[in-house]
Order: structure tokens, then sequence, then C-alpha cells
């Protein structure tokens, strides 16, 4: 039996989905507190903290977009064939999580939490991209894959839950001045995100060799002058370029993008808006940062909604329900009242049910876009979008870091301080409430117009098998050849064209230039 042919149980799709645990785990502790750690106890400005997070990320962003290629290469090598191309590097990646520890020390300079946090991110990419293409590696179809994503993102809102939850314990425990609190956090992490990564390599599988694979395989012309070596370099960017010729990749990632950057910078601000605006304890902002606990059985939920409904319902309705919780906060930050705390915890439940449906929808579309990719060239390229979709989020969430450190020091905000000027109160509430909402509206804009769904994708492929079968192109239903025709973005007469079917040869990676 054909390892793509296996079943998907409820055990499999867990132990999948462990590794998101660190995904959304280790991202969710970095973005509401990393800041506030350097510039309240390591002493870095805003600015340096916030260029510690951009110019890693943005590194980390570029050698993200060779990783894709890397591992769908990445089976020429005796280690893919032993491992597994795409499963290695969560097997050498586990115990490379301990690095994580090293971010919450204190006494370093700049460059020290600057190099560190930069191997992070590096590790956390060499084990994410190849684990986001297990699903399409592991099985065709629609409900195993959403099966699989269901999993992944239950276990991604556990992980979401225990970063604003262990945090806020522990600042409890330790006291709100001591920053043993956040090391001990880090350790406990690390340790959890070892063991996560190495139930994933260990549950997951990868699809069989194709006869295109093994053909090029046995291939030798490798490249070997300098100036070979580069132009192969410029044909992996042409490459990268290409799956924006998608219309469902564009639009999905566009939405994902703008969606998950509203959320950072929501994240980033937070911590800083109760203390300084609000005047409230920052174990009580881990607190409510921690009704993310609501995400659980909500990531259920979405499971079936997301079949029954499809994404773009679901983004409408995640991005409504956060904006109205911002108007929400903006009223009990201009009208305090004796409740406030109460509210607050609402506000801050009724926020996490929005951001868990906003992170469950795109990785749980994110499987189906190859499948779009496919009538248009043939192939199926999952490493490259897994890449192009880390390089772009690691490379806006720089972006928008960078702009919330640096608004946060030009607004006056003064490091080390308990107390914060009008002006710097300001530039907070500015930052959480206008560039959250945003974000949001023009991740609405996108999601009105998005329809990829569980019934056009199930035309959609039926339409390739179709073609792949020597069905006559002239046959096609209409309905399927405007449903191809909405998702893939070209007239369906240029699409499945034998005479551009594209020689295996021309699809090295970097794994070659070494």
């Amino acid at each position: 039996m054909s390892r793509t042919n296996r079943k998907i149980t409820i055990p499999i799709s867990i132990g999948y989905g462990m590794t998101d645990i660190m995904g959304g785990g280790a991202f969710t502790v970095i973005g509401a507190w990393l800041l506030f750690f350097y510039t309240t106890f390591v002493g870095l400005s805003p600015v340096e903290a916030a260029s510690i997070v951009a110019i890693a990320r943005i590194v980390d962003a570029i050698v993200s977009l060779f990783m894709g290629s890397f591992t769908d290469h990445f089976y020429k090598n005796p280690l893919g064939k032993r491992f597994g191309r795409r499963r290695f590097f969560l097997l050498i990646g586990a115990p490379l999580m301990l690095v994580y520890t090293l971010l919450w020390m204190t006494g370093m300079n700049f460059w020290f939490y600057l190099a560190v946090y930069l191997a992070f991110e590096i590790i956390a990419a060499m084990v994410l991209i190849p684990w986001e293409t297990l699903p399409s590696e592991m099985t065709k179809d629609f409900n195993s894959r959403t099966k699989l994503s269901t999993c992944r993102m239950f276990l991604s809102a556990s992980g979401t839950f225990l970063a604003t939850f262990i945090p806020g314990l522990l600042i409890g425990h330790f006291g709100e001045h001591d920053p043993n609190a956040y090391f001990i956090n880090g350790v406990v992490f690390a340790v959890l995100f070892m063991v996560c990564v190495f139930i994933s390599w260990k549950v997951t599988w990868e699809r069989d060799l194709t006869p295109e694979m093994l053909e090029e395989l046995e291939r030798s012309n490798q490249p070997t002058s300098f100036v070979e070596k580069v132009a192969m370099v410029g044909h992996l960017f042409k490459e990268y370029g290409s799956t924006l010729k998608v219309r469902a990749f564009r639009k999905h990632l566009a939405i994902y993008l703008l969606s998950f950057t509203a959320k950072d910078v929501y994240n980033t601000v937070f911590v800083f808006f109760c203390v300084y605006c609000l005047n409230v304890s920052s174990s009580l902002a881990g607190t409510l940062l921690s009704m993310s606990i609501v995400g659980l059985p909500v990531t259920l939920i979405a499971g079936f909604a997301i079949i029954k409904y499809g994404p773009s319902r679901l983004y409408v309705f995640a991005y409504t329900l956060m904006m109205l919780c911002l108007v929400g906060l903006f009223m009990v930050y201009q009208f305090p009242t004796d409740n406030k705390v109460t509210l607050l915890v609402i506000l801050a439940a009724l926020y996490q049910v929005g951001r868990c449906v906003l992170e469950f929808t795109p990785w749980n579309v994110f499987p189906f876009i190859p499948d779009i990719d496919e009538m248009i060239t043939r192939q199926r390229r999952e490493g490259l979008f897994a890449a192009v979709m880390t390089f772009s989020r690691k490379t806006t969430v720089a972006i928008a870091t960078f702009i919330v450190g640096l608004m946060l020091q030009n607004g006056g905000f003064v490091k080390g301080s308990q107390v914060q000027p009008e002006q710097a109160i300001n530039t907070i509430a500015t930052l959480l409430f206008a560039g959250t909402a945003g974000l949001l509206i023009l991740a609405l804009w996108q999601a009105l117009t998005f329809h990829l769904n569980k019934r056009t994708h199930k035309i959609f492929v039926d339409e390739v098998e179709r073609l792949k079968a020597n069905g006559a192109k002239n046959d096609v239903d209409p309905e399927a050849r405007r449903i191809v025709e909405d998702l893939t973005g070209y007239s369906y007469d240029t699409l499945w064209c034998e005479g551009e079917k594209k020689a295996p040869e021309k699809h090295k990676s970097l794994s070659q230039l070494s």
C-alpha cells in the first residue's frame, strides 16, 4: 500500500500537530514578552529590542526562502534517502530547541541576544518549513488533511494558551520585578518544544518517490561553474516569483500576512498597553492573554465550520469579532470604571475566539494551494509555497516589530521606567487600536473575494484528475471551467498544455550548489 494511502487517525493527527505547540507557543511568548523583557530587565532601548527581532527575522526569512526548495530536493542526499527529505529536519531540530532558553538570560549585551535570537529563528524555520508540507505528503484527501490541520491548530491553541498562562503564573509567583520568572519560563518551554518536535518526527511519513523524482535522482548533470550556480540561484528566485501568479495563492498570502501582522501588533503592544495605559500589573496582562484557552474548543468548532461554511466566512467572523473587541478596549481605556478587570477579561476572551479562528483558517487552506498550482505547472511544489509564505511572514513581522519599536522610542518611551510620559501612553494606544484595526480591515477586504472551499476544491481536483487521465479539454464542465479560471487566474484554454510542461531537469535546488 502506498504511504499516501495510509489512514490518517486522530493519534497520528495529534502527533503531527505537536510541532505547532512550538510554532504557536515560542513566538507567542516572544511576541508578547520579549520586547517588554528586553526594555524592562535587560536595559535595551525599544529600537534596540525591536532591531533584534527585525534583523533576525529578515536574515531568517532569506534562509527560509531557500529552505523550501532545499527540502524539495533533499531526497537526493543520503540523509534524505534514509530519514526523508522533510522529516530529517525535524529529527535534528528537536534537540536544538534548547537554544530557546538562552533568549531569557540577563546581563548580556545586544550582540549576544541578536545572535541567539537569530539562531533560534533559523532552527525554527528549519523545522517548520518541511513540517508544514507534511499534510500534502501524507494524504490527498480533503477531510484527512482537515483532520491533520484541525489537530495542528488545536495544539497550536494549546501552545498559545501555555505561552500566555505560564509566564503570568511565574510572574505572579516570583514578583513583577524578578527576571528569573522569564528565564524559568524559557527552560520549561525549550524542553517542551524538544519533545513535541521529536513526536512529530516519529509519527509522520512522506509520499513515495514518483518516477519523475527517481529519474531526476539518477541524473548527474550538476552545476559546477560559478556562472552555472549563479544562474541556478536566479532560476530559483524566478520559481518563487512564479507562485504569485496563482490567484488563489495571492489572495491567501494577502489575507495571511495582513491578519497575522495585525495579531502581531496587538500581541507586541498589549502588555505595554495594560501596564502603562490601563495601569494594571503585567501578571494581569498575562492572565488576559491566557484567555487564549478558549481557543481549544473554538478550534474544534472551526474544524467543522470550515468544511460547512468555507474559509471566507470564517475570516469575516474572526476579523469582525476582533474589531468589535478593539472598540470595547477603547471604551475601557477612555472611560475607566470600577468593573474594569471584569470587562477586560470578557473582552480578552472574545478577542481570543476571533484570534483563534484567524490563526486556524490560513493553515487549513494552505495544503490545497499546491493543488491549484498543479493545474498551471503540472508539478507538486509544496515546499516552494511553504517557503514563500514563511519568507513573507517573517519579513512583514520584522518590519512591523521594528516600526512598533521605532514608534515607541520616538513617542517618548523611557526604558526601565515604571511610569511613562503622556506622549508615550498615547503612542501605545494608537499602535494597539489604529494599527491592529487597520490591518484587519484590509484582510477582510481580501477575504470577501476568496472562493476556495471544500466544494470548489473537489471540483478543481476532479478536473485535474480528469486531465491526468487524458480527458479532452473540450469536454470540460462549464462550472469546472469557471472555478479553474477563478482559482488559477488563468484562462482555462491556456492551462494543461502539453508543450508547456517543464522538464524535470530545469528544477534544481540549492542543495546542488554545495
